[in-house]
This record gives C-alpha cells, structure tokens and sequence, in this order.
C-alpha cells in the first residue's frame, strides 16, 4: 500500500524526469541517511549491532580517453554499512552517465574520481574496482546452501512478520537460500526482485516458516539495504543465534545492481557471487 513519502525522498531524483547529463557532474549524487529507516527496527547508529557493506555493480560505464576514444567497463563499488548515508541509485545512475563524454587522462584518474565523489556523498571510504567487461571474475555462479524454494507452504501474508520465524530445539550451522524475495522501491513503487542468503549457527530454523517469512516482503515499501537490515534484525530477535549472515543479490535496474550484505561481527560474505538474473 502506498504511502505520504518523507521529505527527503520527495526531493530524489527517482521517480522524476531528468535530463540527460552531458559533462561530468558530482553534485547529480543524492544521499539519502541511513538513520531514518534504522529507527523504527530500533538499530542505534553509534553502536550497529552488524557489519556490513552494500556492493553495487554498474554496467553501463563509460567515458573518453585523452584522444576522445570511448572506453567502456563493469565497475564495482563497495559501500561500508556504518556510512550515515546510502546513495540513491537514480542519482547514482545520472552520475555515472556523466562521464559518457568527457575526457579522462587514464583509466586511474577515472577510478580516483569515483572514489572521491562517492566517498563524499556516502561520508565514508568507498571502494572501487574497474573490469574489462570480459572478466573472468564476473562469470556467473550459483548461491552456496539449500535452496528452500521448493517447500510448498500456504501464503496469507505480504507484509513482513516476523512471527512467521520459528525454530526448534536443535542447534544447527547451515546456509540456505530463496529465489522469491521481492520488495517495492519506496519511491516509484516499482518491484524490486531478489535473492537472499542466510547462513546462521544457532537455534535450528523451521524451513516453512522462513520461507513465509521472506516472502512476507512482497508488498513492502524500502530500499535494498533496509529490506536486508530488516531481516537480520529479525531473525536476530526471533531466532537469536550465536552468528548470521544476511546477503542479498537483487536484480539490475538501469544499469546497476545492488548486493547488500549485513553479519555479526566476525562472519564474513561469500566472495564474487554473480547470479545469472544480474
């Protein structure tokens, strides 16, 4: 169900007409804070009770060479979770085709230049990887664990509910993952289609009700990063156990794709997941 949006995502760019840039721009990025969605999951931003980063991978990167050569690349960019602010993707979008026809002296000035305007709009080190876009590290793979797609399960309910989350007795270390989550951007209301992981050590999960559970996100209004905070915050409450890992792959959506990943301290994500629907 649609909502009155909250001022700062009134005044974004998604959801309007924009125009085209033609010369390199920096001030396109638009910074959205993280806090103002972290309050009502009760997440205190000078203590976050997860590590974490959003990965985004661009594949409509472009500029020209000193000669006025076009060049072309899949960048990746990393986004630290403990940054006050995310960084809206249409801006993002407008940002990147700012470079389409302007000069750069080389392939590094390009990636210092990414670095430093990110790193401002985010208020945090951004990470920056240029590939040729045959790399072989951006083959495709398949998401490690279960998959628990298949269990057939009776589904009343598209908003999340935490509720919806059981265990058992039995203490279990397993990685599993579904194929069915999708949520709306809060803005255009437009579907967002997912993946997600979960790999936990703890109170054994009751694989139906998970799977309930994440498809509870259906009808639900937020960005990528939210809808993965939301769920660890979940599972942490409703599960509560010794360690977790949250890790979404979301489709591309103009060019970019975003993979936010959020674990108790220590956990780590898998390296150079690359589904075949990204």
């Amino acid at each position: 169900m649609a909502t009155e949006r909250p001022k700062i995502l009134q005044q974004a760019p998604l959801g309007r007409e924009s125009a085209y840039p033609e010369h390199y721009d920096a001030e396109l990025l638009y910074a959205i804070p993280r806090a103002a969605n972290r309050q009502p999951l009760g997440i205190d931003e000078t203590a976050l009770p997860f590590v974490g980063e959003d990965e985004w991978h661009a594949f409509e990167v472009s500029w020209l060479n000193a000669r006025g050569k076009p060049l072309v690349a899949v960048t990746r960019f990393r986004l630290p979770a403990d940054s006050p602010y995310l960084i809206e993707s249409k801006s993002w979008k407008l940002y990147l085709n700012s470079f389409n026809q302007t000069c750069f002296a080389s392939v590094e000035r390009v990636e210092q230049t990414l670095v430093r305007d990110l790193s401002t709009a985010a208020g945090a080190p951004v990470a920056v990887r240029l590939f040729a876009v045959d790399d072989p590290e951006l083959a495709v793979t398949n998401l490690p664990g279960e998959c628990i797609d298949h269990l057939e399960v009776d589904i009343t309910r598209y908003t999340p509910d935490p509720t919806l989350i059981l265990v058992s007795h039995e203490i279990a270390e397993e990685t599993l993952h579904s194929h069915l989550l999708k949520s709306n951007c809060p803005v255009t209301g437009q579907p967002d289609w997912g993946s997600v992981l979960i790999r936990y050590r703890g109170p054994k999960l009751e694989r139906k009700g998970l799977l309930k559970y994440l498809i509870s996100y259906r009808q639900h209004q937020d960005f990528h990063e939210h809808c993965v905070e939301h769920i660890f915050m979940d599972l942490m409450r409703q599960a509560r156990p010794q360690s977790l890992l949250i890790m979404a792959r979301y489709v591309r959506r103009g060019g970019l794709d975003i993979s936010p990943w959020r674990a108790t301290p220590g956990e780590r994500p898998f390296e150079s997941l690359r589904l075949a629907r990204q």
